[in-house]
């Protein structure tokens, strides 16, 4: 069931009206839980079984933990968490990359083994709700929380529909205190969640499907090379697409839980106006980026083990969480370049400090478009469906296109995404160190009215195609 549908829009005024009935607290929450698992089931209802199994196993593994005080028996209970979790999540996203760089790696030194058919459909949203739940546990064993004393409390925490398929990604002390007491939206929160969701939807709908989408299909799925323009207009296309769409998804989902008295975290802050990659991470997905450092980087010895030692957990860190994102190598080289990046940045500073940035804007410009620069090398590895389009596209944005290439865009795309891109972009530099609320409390009521109207209006009229949001495959 996708955000951008009539049938969502039915289904989210049915659950609105039922979690503003008088009805008691514990049946509300059960109305919730029910409605999550039928907007799960939407997409495939067999795999609502996942949801439970990861439930159980995860609700029985942290009491078990937080009972007993042996380290051994502490271990092996979290043990059971990471196998059936990181089980089901291996078997189901990367079974079949892993058969196949086994065929390859194989054939390598001469033994001819062919992989067997792997015809395994990814439970929508796998990624997302597994972390969720890791992290519970993961909380517990490591003594920063305690169980929830509710099932239906946790199981809704695992399959709370607004952030379940696409996130954030919620820590269980962020969410699971929130359902103990009753809650219901003010005239305020609900006035605000109604602007997300449509801030959310103009996002997708209109900028990342109407406006970026048809320029992004053209250059990446053109039959022969591109040149420099066009690689360059495609790429920036699809940085804007990439944007557009998850941030409008976890927009749209926080604005669907303040309807309800619920609060979620920011998952963007406006990150094509970072300065340098450090601030780009607190940016772009940041609740993901907070739990790899959190549950990987940290524990992997983070910058407390010497400089060699941080390179290489950085390097670890944004490869897995390359990886997190898609069973295809270049997933994993769009993780190593930030990895590297990360790395060069980190020394960089170490050995001239950041005097410099802290005292010029010029100098604060210039790094941020350096690093917007950087960042959309990158996202070709990410967009491209293979290697051969990746390196054909890099090589032409940085100048060294094949000979002959011809133009995929007719002058109508090109100049929307040159205008789109450009308007990104003076957004977020303009809201680098603001926020939407302050903005919002010093623009006249008229004012915000109207370009809500303006948002619903484009919405409306946008001859979308109701694309899935691209999140939903990760």
């Amino acid at each position: 069931m996708l955000f951008n549908s009539l049938t969502f829009v039915v289904f989210f005024a049915i659950v609105l009206a039922l979690h503003n009935a008088p009805l008691p607290w514990k049946a509300k929450k059960v109305n919730l839980l029910i409605a999550s698992y039928v907007f799960y089931a939407a997409w495939n209802p067999p795999f609502v079984l996942l949801l439970w199994l990861s439930t159980m196993v995860d609700w029985w593994v942290a009491r078990r933990i937080y009972e007993t005080d042996r380290q051994s028996r502490r271990r092996a209970l979290l043990g059971v968490s990471l196998a059936v979790n990181l089980g089901m999540l291996g078997y189901f996203k990367y079974g079949g990359f892993l058969l196949e760089n086994w065929a390859a790696l194989m054939s390598t030194i001469g033994v001819t083994w062919t992989a067997p058919g792997w015809d395994i459909v990814l439970p929508v949203g796998i990624s997302f709700y597994t972390f969720q739940t890791l992290a519970y546990s993961l909380d517990v064993y490591l003594r920063r929380a305690k169980p929830a004393d509710s099932l239906l409390d946790f199981a809704l925490f695992v399959t709370f529909f607004p952030q379940l398929v696409a996130g954030p990604i919620v820590r269980p002390t962020q969410l699971i205190p929130q359902f103990q007491a009753p809650v219901r939206a003010s005239r305020n929160q609900l006035l605000w969640g109604l602007g997300l969701m449509t801030l959310g939807l103009f996002e997708k709908v209109v900028i990342a499907d109407g406006a970026l989408a048809p320029a992004v299909d053209a250059v990446f799925g053109a039959d022969k090379a591109v040149p420099f323009t066009d690689a360059w207009l495609g790429t920036l296309a699809f940085s804007g697409q990439i944007f557009s769409d998850f941030a409008g998804y976890s927009t749209a989902a926080i604005g669907i839980a303040l309807c309800l008295g619920f609060s979620l975290p920011d998952n963007f802050r406006f990150p094509y106006a970072a300065i340098g990659f450090s601030d780009f991470w607190r940016r772009w997905h940041i609740s993901l980026s907070t739990w790899l450092r959190d549950y990987l980087y940290i524990p992997l010895g983070g910058n407390r083990k010497g400089w060699q030692r941080t390179q290489v957990n950085l390097m670890v860190t944004m490869l897995l969480g390359g990886l997190w994102h898609g069973a295809a190598w270049t997933f994993v080289i769009w993780g190593g370049l930030h990895g590297f990046y990360l790395g060069v940045e980190r020394f960089l500073q170490g050995r001239y400090g950041g005097a410099a940035i802290a005292k010029s804007f010029g100098f604060k410009l210039g790094l941020g478009l350096l690093t917007y620069f950087l960042v959309n090398l990158t996202w070709v590895f990410f967009r491209a469906q293979d290697f051969g389009t990746a390196w054909s596209l890099t090589g032409a944005m940085l100048g060294f296109g094949a000979e002959g290439a011809e133009l995929v865009l007719g002058s109508h795309l090109a100049i929307r995404v040159v205008a789109v891109t450009i308007g990104i972009l003076v957004v977020h530099w303009f809201m680098r160190n603001r926020r939407l609320e302050e903005v919002v409390a010093k623009t006249p009521w008229w004012l915000t009215g109207l370009a809500w109207a303006g948002m619903l209006f484009a919405i409306v009229i946008t001859q979308g195609s109701g694309n899935a949001f691209i999140y939903f495959q990760f």
